[in-house]
């Protein structure tokens, strides 16, 4: 399957424009998310139509709780994802080539009916990063919307502005992970930048996106009482009061085995900043 978003170079190379990365592929080579392959000048998904994972989940799980709590919906994710983060809790789909894990073969449509089939009012793309195989959700986002299925993204919200334009109508709602609220600690711990994660929000907000977000507190490295309280200063400012803020306990994952799990007393306060910055809808998770 053509990728949508890339331009060609005179060297063979191709640059692919999904995301902020921008990554330049040499014929043969994927990009950082594994997903996206130069073949012979042709920027090309390796995944579309090949999830690695399909589940039956509560929405209340991505996690949504103010978006039809107390439904189900078709969850399903492809191989990949355009983060490093040391922390990932799905290495092992997220940071592989689809050709080491397996997969279906599912068409959009095939999806879609897989989703009336199990009575799901919805699908949830989810799990890896959905945006590194954005085409594949697109179709079937819109075929899903056609049949009445609304559509649900969990995502690191990495993605340049063009992109997310495509995808927006035929999003109903979305869990953004916002990481924390530095950049140079996006940069140390996923291997990304804020900036961006931030303007998907706000793209998100404008398109009338319902929208949750969920912060993983991470002992150490982003749990510091200002940066929290700087990050729900901002929601409130730009029009987010009233959407939910997931503060989410970490434990030991993937490359930082050596961290200890979140303290209850940390995920706590940050409840209580939030709440104090005017923050109306604030959970704990993984507690």
């Amino acid at each position: 399957m053509e990728c949508r978003y890339y331009e060609r170079m005179e060297d063979g190379r191709v640059e692919c424009k999904l995301c902020p990365h921008h990554c330049r592929i040499a014929n043969g080579r994927t990009g950082i998310c594994h997903s996206r392959r130069n073949q012979d000048g042709m920027l090309v998904s390796e995944v579309y139509g090949k999830p690695c994972s399909l589940a039956i989940d509560p929405v209340e799980k991505k996690p949504l709780y103010h978006f039809h709590p107390g439904t189900k919906c078709l969850s399903v994710a492809c191989t990949g994802c355009n983060f490093r983060c040391l922390n990932c809790q799905n290495h092992d789909i997220s940071q592989v080539s689809p050709s080491d894990v397996g997969y279906y073969e599912l068409a959009p449509s095939q999806l879609v009916e897989l989703c009336l089939k199990h009575r799901c009012p919805g699908i949830a793309y989810t799990y890896t990063e959905p945006l590194t195989y954005l085409e594949y959700v697109a179709d079937t986002a819109r075929l899903a919307h056609e049949k009445g299925l609304w559509n649900i993204l969990v995502s690191a919200g990495y993605v340049c502005q063009e992109p997310l334009k495509d995808l927006l109508p035929y999003l109903d709602a979305a869990n953004i992970d916002l990481k924390s609220f530095s950049d140079s600690i996006y940069q140390r711990i996923s291997g990304g930048h804020l900036q961006p994660v931030l303007d998907t929000i706000l793209a998100m907000r404008d398109a009338g996106v319902w929208l949750e977000l969920t912060n993983l507190v991470i002992p150490g490295v982003n749990d510091d009482a200002e940066m929290i309280r700087e990050m729900c200063r901002w929601m409130v400012e730009n029009g987010l009061a009233d959407n939910p803020l997931h503060f989410s306990r970490f434990f030991p994952r993937f490359k930082m085995q050596d961290t200890d799990p979140t303290p209850l007393r940390i995920l706590k306060k940050a409840r209580e900043i939030a709440l104090e910055e005017g923050v109306k809808n604030v959970y704990l998770g993984n507690v």
